[in-house]
């Protein structure tokens, strides 16, 4: 027998999955879009060939460092929807607090084109979204159904 009051806390818990889920989609796609527009700027082409941008040495370690801060949105695509509740919840607050840092950390090295700010504001918007979307999330309530 299925209990109704399961199957709408189901998938309600499932909704919120999908729109942790999807909010990471739209990130990934803005941390994406910013970086390709900010390799068309041509002190940014310069720079790459002379081995730095802003003032940071393009190294194996800086590369596997970049590389790393994009695959956490990447990966929280996934896991928002695979995780449960509590950890789910923690993830999302935790990643999300981690790119906003990464993000506003990153105005202190070099300049900061009109683009770059655009897009900071907007990612910086989105991680708050998840963060207060996760801290709303109440876990779901298990009901007993009795034999009958």
């Amino acid at each position: 027998m299925i209990n109704t009051n399961d199957a709408i806390a189901d998938g309600k818990n499932r909704s919120r999955m999908a729109m942790l889920s999807t909010l990471w989609v739209f990130l990934s796609v803005n941390y994406l879009f910013c970086d390709i527009l900010s390799g068309m700027e041509l002190a940014s082409i310069t720079a790459y060939l002379a081995g730095s941008i802003h003032g940071v040495a393009v190294t194996q370690a800086f590369l596997l460092f970049a590389g790393i801060s994009l695959e956490i949105p990447f990966l929280m695509i996934v896991l928002s929807r695979v995780l449960g509740f509590r950890a789910n919840k923690a993830a999302n607050i935790i990643a999300a607090s981690l790119m906003i840092v990464y993000q506003a950390g990153s105005f202190f090295i070099g300049d900061s084109s009109l683009h770059y700010i655009f897009f900071s504001v907007v990612e910086i918007a989105g991680n708050l979204a998840i963060i207060l979307y996760a801290l709303a999330w109440k876990r779901p309530r298990a009901t007993v159904v009795q034999p009958a």
